[in-house]
């Protein structure tokens, strides 16, 4: 079995620190980039805001409330995206296997690039080297044979940070890592895991797959899998997406339209934020509402559409009859992947 070299570079809040670097006076302030608005969330905050427990994708109310001298600066995004080209120039330079998830991060498969002694370390922390001399910011990296795992160590040492999980390391590291660490965990399935006392890797590992699956449906090959450090996937070089939505699990069951169109708002601007982030600007071909109710059973309803629209998805909402309390609700667009606009055939 090849071991394969990934590495996942990641941005340090990204946008915030776009906005730092073109004006000094910013530094050492808390600052985040987003709307101010009362309905308004965060895209990104720095460090410094982080302190005071102010995250993306909050409102802007609340952290205000949180850090009343927070400085909240308006989205810019083709400053970004104008940034985030000459960091995509820099990962293509050491291969042509860059997958990228968003502006500001990337999974790059180096395991064929003789350079650097063949060292995915080394190729890290010339990346990084680079960013930083093209345009005066820091990049975290994680090093891994596998996607999975190069994500979590880009995340261990913000930021600027570097973590290098080699294949000898691979069943200690994982065996002590937190299951929220794991893709799809959120808080309810955090909050069943725990129920049933499983905290850590090395806790799944006592199950079973046909245990898992039974208790988590399809999500159990996910669990088993990655809490023994198991994952296939390939980078995958330009890959178009065929939709994106944003979802919520509630801890308590909702029965009635009132409280769900609350939620639907939040997911709204979430949504907003991760079209914004993806780098590409796709046509979109409809728009959908999905909700799960508490026997599991799955209703979608779609309509066409080329852009994202509030009152489309209230429509679609209002149009779904509440046959039993809803666990989860969903917000999401389709893609158009045959009829992109010329300049969207590249990342930019």
């Amino acid at each position: 079995m090849i071991n394969h070299k990934i590495i996942h570079i990641d941005m340090d809040c990204f946008y915030a620190a776009i906005e730092i670097r073109d004006n000094p006076e910013l530094i050492n302030k808390p600052v985040a980039v987003g709307g101010t608005s009362q309905r308004s969330v965060l895209c990104t905050c720095n460090y410094i805001a982080r302190k005071f427990g102010v995250h993306s994708a909050m409102s802007s109310q609340i952290a205000k409330s949180r850090c009343p001298d927070l400085i909240i600066i308006p989205v810019n995004m083709s400053k970004y995206k104008k940034t985030a080209k000459i960091i995509h120039n820099i990962f293509h330079e050491f291969t042509d296997l860059v997958e990228p998830l968003a502006l500001d991060e990337a999974y790059l498969d180096v395991t064929n690039n003789q350079s650097h002694n063949n060292s995915a370390t080394l190729i890290a922390r010339d990346i990084q080297k680079r960013i930083w001399e093209e345009v005066s910011l820091t990049a975290s990296a994680g090093v891994a044979p596998n996607k999975f795992l190069a994500k979590v160590a880009s995340g261990w040492n913000k930021p600027n940070g570097l973590f290098v999980i080699s294949p000898p390391m691979v069943n200690q590291f994982v065996a002590n890592l937190p299951v929220q660490k794991i893709f799809g965990v959120g808080k309810v399935t955090l909050i069943k895991l725990h129920h049933m006392n499983i905290k850590t890797c090395a806790d799944l590992q006592t199950y079973t797959l046909a245990e898992l699956i039974n208790k988590f449906g399809k999500f159990g090959h996910t669990l088993y899998n990655q809490s023994r450090g198991i994952d296939l996937r390939a980078v995958e070089p330009d890959r178009p997406r065929k939709s994106l939505s944003v979802e919520t699990t509630f801890i308590t069951d909702i029965d009635n339209h009132f409280q769900l169109q609350n939620n639907l708002l939040t997911l709204y601007d979430k949504l907003q934020l991760r079209l914004n982030d993806m780098g590409y600007d796709y046509k979109i071909k409809n728009q959908f509402v999905k909700v799960k109710f508490n026997n599991f059973k799955v209703k979608s309803v779609e309509i066409s559409s080329h852009s994202v629209n509030l009152e489309t998805f209230i429509y679609l909402l209002k149009s779904i009859a509440i046959i039993n309390k809803i666990r989860l609700l969903g917000i999401g667009v389709h893609f158009d992947n045959n009829n992109r606009l010329p300049e969207q055939l590249q990342l930019f």
